[in-house]
């Protein structure tokens, strides 16, 4: 790649993401990479001149935990901008001759904090200006060490109440520390600073934009593919869609996807699916309706994890004997294994392997089938945020209903059933759910006019395997119950519960009961995340 970019070292913060975010968002393309590489390999990484600055993430450790939580010190070295935020500022101090203790007095949550010296970094961003001319800023802290002592060279750029030094900079050698998180939402001015930094001290090329991605990414997957063919595992969700579409523009027909119905789909899904790429798109793609196969497998089962491996384990079997096919179809040359990796499934498998972060979710899409089925692995999206790929599918030509679709689990409606999956209860949900779905996007908010699909983050029915007496017309029924489910959250580690209009929740409930036959009651979910989760299973 020829783009410009900035090098992001983590320190096994749960935000670092955010960070790249940010950075992407100014169109800057930047990696993460944890914060044990080598002097060696910054200077390899250095060596072709596209890197215009370094960001030190924070961490949920203290600078002496553990030896390794420190800055690589070549990265002071190459001329470029640093940039190090909380325990990023504890590492450059530590590095360059400052002093780092454990603070009297932590500091978590919202903060005022002062800008001092009129630094390059802060110069004329404020949230508010005190009447002695001092620029305030809103911010974010989370650390209860603190670094008292600032290396040679180093003035103090920024205080609060409880941290003296919440700022420091050596404008001479472009390096800047900051106490507070800028990449979080809660710093109202972070975007500005970190947009500051990228851009105007590291002066890097904003050129990361999807619309031009694709001509760079075609070319580079022709580059890789050749003459081979390529297989991929349709899903109908976003990552695999958009990969889909990617690849096909790349290489046409020499792209086979294989969609696995597996009877836990939402309504009318896979018809869609089929409509867009064979109809629209003219890309191959083989339909299997393993439906039966899934259910039958899951008969008698109620254990939310052990549905989850089950569906998991009949996908990979459903995929690999299509796939087998294909490869051992010796008028073909198929060689490649196509996947909708995105870059946050890669920062977290590097989280997983050094042991940094203190959550650990390993990332795998299709689990060994590359080295089982003996194929090379395509992951076209595998530098891009869920955001991106957005952009690109739209880009691509995808419907905007496709790209911007809520977030469905893996396992479908399997997760969305309580207890034991049987093909009656699927039917129902399915319903419910269309249902559900239809509304939210009928159902407009007068003060932003955006329907309530684009106001939340996530909505669905959940299938309660429980009857409850009702009444319609002069009869007595006895009949299942579901539950809706809709939150709003930026980033899917908390949520709340989303205050739908009564009448939007009235027309729902009102729709499913006289429409679907069998359900007689429709409750609505309003727990938050903690302590509940968004999905039910």
């Amino acid at each position: 790649m020829t783009h410009e970019r900035i090098l992001i070292l983590d320190f096994g913060s749960q935000v670092t993401q955010l960070i790249a975010r940010r950075v992407r968002e100014a169109h800057v393309f930047c990696e993460v990479h944890s914060c044990d590489v080598s002097d060696q390999w910054v200077r390899d990484y250095a060596a072709n001149g596209q890197l215009k600055g370094v960001i030190l993430s924070g961490s949920h450790a203290s600078l002496w935990e553990d030896e390794t939580l420190r800055a690589p010190q070549a990265i002071f070295e190459l001329g470029v901008p640093v940039l190090g935020i909380c325990f990023g500022m504890y590492a450059i101090a530590e590095a360059l001759g400052g002093k780092v203790e454990g603070g009297h007095k932590r500091e978590f949550g919202s903060a005022e904090l002062r800008a001092h010296g009129h630094t390059r970094l802060l110069d004329g961003i404020a949230d508010y200006t005190t009447e002695q001319g001092h620029g305030m800023l809103n911010v974010w802290m989370s650390h209860g060490d603190n670094v008292t002592q600032m290396p040679p060279g180093f003035k103090r750029m920024a205080s609060t109440v409880s941290c003296a030094i919440a700022g420091m900079a050596d404008e001479e050698r472009r390096i800047y520390a900051v106490q507070f998180h800028p990449e979080v939402t809660h710093t109202t001015q972070g975007a500005a600073i970190l947009n500051r930094f990228v851009l105007d001290i590291c002066g890097a090329r904003a050129d990361w934009v999807m619309g031009d991605y694709i001509a760079e990414a075609v070319k580079h997957i022709r580059t890789q593919v050749g003459s081979e063919e390529v297989i991929l595992g349709l899903s109908g969700g976003v990552d695999s869609s958009v990969a889909a579409a990617l690849i096909h523009r790349a290489i046409g027909d020499q792209l086979t996807c294989v969609f696995v119905d597996h009877g836990l789909l939402r309504l009318n899904e896979g018809d869609m699916v089929m409509e867009m790429f064979v109809g629209k798109l003219h890309a191959k793609v083989i339909r299997v309706d393993a439906s039966e196969q899934f259910l039958g497998h899951l008969a008698g089962v109620s254990d939310p994890e052990a549905k989850r491996k089950i569906i998991g384990r009949e996908f990979v079997e459903v995929f690999r004997a299509e796939a087998s096919k294909l490869k051992n179809d010796h008028s073909r040359h198929v060689a490649w294994l196509a996947q909708g990796t995105i870059y946050p499934d890669v920062i977290e498998s590097g989280a997983a392997k050094s042991k940094k972060a203190v959550t650990i979710k390993s990332h795998h899409n299709v689990g060994g089938l590359p080295e089982q089925l003996g194929l090379k692995l395509l992951e076209p999206l595998r530098e891009l945020f869920k955001d991106e790929v957005r952009e690109l599918g739209e880009a691509l030509g995808l419907p905007h209903d496709m790209v911007y679709r809520h977030p469905f689990p893996g396992p479908g409606l399997g997760v969305r059933i309580l207890g034991e999956v049987k093909k009656e209860y699927a039917d129902l949900l399915r319903q419910a759910d269309a249902i559900f779905i239809e509304e939210l996007r009928n159902f407009r908010d007068e003060a932003t006019n955006k329907s309530w699909y684009e106001l939340t983050s996530q909505a669905f029915a959940v299938f309660l395997p429980v009857k409850s007496v009702g009444v319609m017309g002069d009869g007595r029924t006895y009949d299942y119950v579901v539950a809706l489910r809709a939150v709003q959250t930026s980033d899917y580690m908390t949520a709340d519960w989303a205050e739908l209009p009564y009448a939007l929740l009235k027309k729902v409930s009102s729709r499913i009961i006289n429409e679907v036959r069998g359900i007689n009651r429709v409750t609505y979910d309003v727990s938050s995340k903690p302590p509940a989760t968004i999905e039910w299973e």
